[in-house]
């Protein structure tokens, strides 16, 4: 049969150079509506302000732009109602919403595409998405940051162990420990702020990877969508995901800092530490043991960031061996960054509503420093300021330790005649040196525990938040 005598065989929007219609199988396995309709609002913005620029340029008239608008709107509320149908055979978000649009207005929008092509669109699509999301994720940070300073203000005072190896090293403020994870947040912010300035790129007019010889203009379309940046390079435009790969990065360290406080958390709220209550609300029993109250949402933080990680990994090896530009393996960008992102937002709110409803036991706290020579440092910090080599001073202060430990008594039960055997620099004014509260208010370095080091920090961090003490 002769190239002439081909009936058409594809129904497709791409479909002029096909003889034969897709397979079942084809569509079902590589169609993407399953997953990036969510993307409808920001690729319907794009093709607003893509079809406006269409007009200015003379590429479609006034009255052809008006029906577009007209037609976008009405589908964005359909589908905003639940009421709009999603074709699997439509493949994408953007064949679905042209196809409809064509059906509703006609000739009009079979013009939409002029002078774009898909590969340039979803990246479009995507960093407005993510623009979007950015937003989304720095006021849950927030939030949580704002939830460690109403904690950090309410136990303001409050001494606890600080620990090194899981072993109990030096006291400090229960407020400096709070604010230390409100400070891993606060760069969890700064990240995304950093992320969000190369997402905030304008990539629609790169087309399928050379550009276009239609006369678009690129700056009306930035200004519009809020870009200050015009991608400069359209092979790298269509073929990047570095934006989608970083935003990943981003939110795996965002779960990373929650599992780390989560699993403090499943630590201190344990019989063996008791250093916290969490809410019933926030806890569930056993199926067999009537006694069980099971830490779950803590547990479900930490081990939910295996599938952030598993994310970042899946899009890191999909890109590795990608040639320019565009390749379908790209759109496997999709379903490890919407799990990430949906997983990150969701412990970011549960973990904040649970602090909320957590009880801190202070008197508990304070107890367990009194044991394991803690102010053991201190003992030779004072050496030190009684102009003792500190390597000299770590000796005698591990020396007295050993005593302790032989006697079966604390650095503070120790008669000062006991002590001076060890260092005749030694006075009676070590006991100072030797109490918790001594201890704490002793690092007065900034970014110390002291108590005024503390609160400095505390109500630096209250001032950015917007919150009055």
């Amino acid at each position: 049969m002769s190239d002439s005598q081909h009936k058409p065989g594809s129904d497709k929007l791409w479909g002029g150079r096909f003889s034969e219609q897709a397979a079942a199988s084809l569509e079902a396995f590589t169609a993407s509506i399953q997953y990036d309709f969510r993307l409808y609002h920001h690729d319907i913005m794009g093709s607003k302000a893509h079809a406006r620029m269409l007009a200015q340029q003379g590429l479609i008239t006034p009255e052809e732009n008006e029906s577009i608008q007209r037609g976008l709107d009405e589908i964005e509320e359909e589908i905003r109602a639940g009421r709009f149908q999603f074709r699997q055979d439509l493949e994408d978000i953007h064949m679905n919403i042209e196809s409809a649009l064509t059906a509703r207005i006609g000739e009009a929008g079979a013009r939409l595409h002029t002078g774009r092509s898909r590969n340039d669109q979803i990246n479009l699509d995507m960093r407005l998405f993510l623009r979007d999301e950015c937003a989304t994720l720095d006021q849950l940070l927030a939030d949580l940051q704002a939830c460690f300073a109403r904690l950090a203000r309410k136990h303001l005072g409050a001494i606890m162990p600080g620990y090194t190896h899981m072993q109990r090293a030096q006291p400090v403020l229960l407020s400096h420990h709070l604010l230390a994870y409100a400070a891993m947040f606060g760069r969890d912010r700064e990240r995304l702020a950093d992320c969000a300035r190369r997402i905030n790129v304008l990539s629609l007019g790169a087309a399928a990877l050379a550009g276009t010889g239609l006369p678009l203009d690129r700056t009306q379309v930035a200004k519009e969508l809020g870009f200050p940046k015009i991608s400069e390079n359209s092979m790298d435009t269509v073929a990047d995901r570095d934006f989608v790969l970083e935003t990943l990065f981003c939110l795996d360290l965002i779960q990373l800092h929650l599992s780390r406080l989560s699993e403090e958390l499943v630590l201190w709220s344990s019989k063996e530490f008791a250093f916290v209550r969490i809410g019933d609300r926030y806890c569930t029993g056993s199926s067999l043991m009537p006694q069980k109250k099971n830490p779950d949402i803590p547990e479900l933080v930490r081990g939910k960031s295996g599938r952030v990680t598993g994310a970042l990994i899946s899009l890191l090896t999909t890109m590795k061996g990608l040639p320019l530009t565009y390749n379908r393996d790209l759109q496997e960008d999709k379903e490890p960054l919407f799990d990430a992102l949906d997983t990150v937002k969701a412990s970011l709110a549960i973990t904040a509503e649970m602090l909320d409803d957590t009880v801190f036991d202070v008197d508990r706290m304070r107890a367990a420093t009194e044991g394991g020579f803690m102010t053991a440092t201190d003992l030779a910090d004072y050496l030190v300021k009684k102009n003792l080599p500190f390597r000299q001073a770590h000796g005698v202060a591990g020396r007295i330790v050993a005593r302790c430990q032989e006697l079966g008594c604390e650095l503070a039960d120790l008669s000062l005649e006991e002590m001076r055997a060890f260092s005749p620099l030694i006075g009676s004014d070590v006991y100072e040196s030797l109490s918790v509260e001594g201890s704490v208010n002793s690092r007065t370095t900034l970014g110390g525990t002291a108590q005024f080091r503390v609160e400095e920090a505390l109500s630096a961090l209250e001032q950015q938040l917007g919150i009055q003490p």
